[in-house]
């Protein structure tokens, strides 16, 4: 996991908005997400079985998560690499039989990062995209 050094700590912005800005550029609301903050996720690279997301947290001010007009504030971006296993999953209860399978577990769900300037760059210009979007 890397940490990202960016001006759009602190931020603030209404969920609805910043979520109708980012859908088109690839960005999701995270999995992991609860009523009070929650996270935009994008893929950043994706090589066979490695995934490189940039994830930029936020915290909700006011209202809840589910409400378009819920206030948020941006919190420290992070990168991070997932990497799945490839393969044949060898397990009978299988619901898929072709050379990926959706439902397997992570090998690694915080990979270590190899060329961690290029990553950092990377997620740094993104988030930059953003923070032009917000001023």
């Amino acid at each position: 996991m890397l940490k990202l050094q960016t001006d759009i700590e602190g931020k603030k912005a209404y969920f609805g908005d910043i979520q109708d800005t980012l859908k088109p550029l690839g960005y999701d609301l995270g999995g992991n997400w609860g009523y009070d903050q929650g996270s935009f996720d994008s893929i950043l690279s994706r090589d066979g079985g490695e995934t490189i997301y940039l994830r930029i947290p936020f915290r909700v001010l006011n209202g809840a998560l589910d409400e378009y007009d819920a206030s948020i504030e941006f919190q420290t971006p992070i990168v991070i690499k997932h990497v799945i296993n490839i393969g044949l999953d060898n397990d009978q209860s299988s619901l898929l039989t072709s050379s990926f399978n959706q439902f397997q577990d992570p090998l690694d769900t915080d990979g270590q990062i190899k060329n961690k300037n290029k990553w950092e760059d990377a997620g740094e210009q993104a988030v930059k995209r953003i923070i032009d979007y917000l001023h």
